[in-house]
């Protein structure tokens, strides 16, 4: 797979992230409803890639992959932001 599709994903994820963290948490009653709904997400998609061992054979588990962990990173740094 090609470096800029890698970094583009994360980059998506890392967008991806940014969104799912300021939209929901406008109205302050999501943040709990939202982030039980990332991690979900995340460890359903975990479960899925890695219970197949497929993740070098097609592109897009890879893809996916980088997607998971930019959104990830991309909550990390938000939640350094708010604890500054």
């Amino acid at each position: 797979m090609s470096f800029n599709i890698s970094i583009l994903s994360l980059m998506l994820g890392f967008f991806f992230a940014n969104i799912l963290s300021t939209i929901p948490a406008q109205t302050g009653d999501w943040n709990i409803m939202s982030g039980s709904i990332i991690v979900t997400l995340n460890e359903l998609t975990n479960k899925y890639i890695y219970k197949t061992n497929n993740t070098d054979k097609f592109l897009i588990f890879r893809l996916l992959n980088n997607i998971k962990i930019g959104i990830i990173y991309g909550l990390f740094v938000d939640a350094f932001k708010l604890g500054s």
